[in-house]
């Protein structure tokens, strides 16, 4: 398996695939603009569902990595979530209205997408498998498919196994890290 374009600006690479951080890291060597934008990353989700804790799994292990200098928002211990996204958007709205924003989030699928991680050069659409209308964010969004859509959603996400979106979370917080270090070298 190797990273595929699906469309004009959407890639999927499997968490498992051979080289998966490398191709990842290249992936946001092209997409994320690390000179010359203050970058901020969304990590989207909540530790109170399993499969909903790929962003703030994400953002914890990014927020401790002393080699990573851009702002995370949303970790385990305050994570990012329905009921305060809308004012984390506005905030960095009036802070920092040109900052590049990376959307960091978890999301169902079909069951053969699962492991899937899918980048999309535009934004995210949280809780959208879960019925909730909650504001598009971020320029660049890291979506991964960590469980199967269609039926109960809620019931699925908080059954998910632990060990995927935590496998997932670290895949993408090193292919960042890469990402950034191949940049300044």
């Amino acid at each position: 398996m190797r990273a595929t374009l699906s469309s004009t600006n959407d890639f999927r690479i499997h968490y498992k695939e051979n080289n998966a951080i490398w191709k990842l890291s290249s992936l946001f060597l092209q997409h994320i603009p690390f000179d010359t934008h203050e970058i901020i990353f969304f990590c989207i989700g909540t530790d109170r569902s399993t499969g909903d804790a790929l962003g703030p799994l994400t953002g914890s292990i990014l927020s401790e990595s002393p080699i990573f200098p851009f702002s995370v928002i949303g970790t385990l211990e305050n994570p990012l979530h329905a009921l305060n996204l809308q004012h984390h958007i506005q905030q960095t709205q009036l802070d920092n209205p040109s900052a590049f924003i990376v959307a960091i989030d978890a999301c169902l699928g079909q069951g053969s997408s699962i492991g899937q991680l899918l980048l999309h050069s535009g934004p995210i659409h949280p809780g959208k498998a879960v019925g909730k209308e909650l504001p598009p964010v971020g320029d660049l969004s890291v979506k991964g498919v960590v469980n199967i859509a269609g039926f109960m959603e809620h019931a699925v996400l908080q059954s998910t196994r632990l060990h995927l979106p935590f496998e997932m979370s670290r895949i993408i917080a090193r292919a960042l890290q890469l990402a950034y270090n191949r940049h300044k070298s």
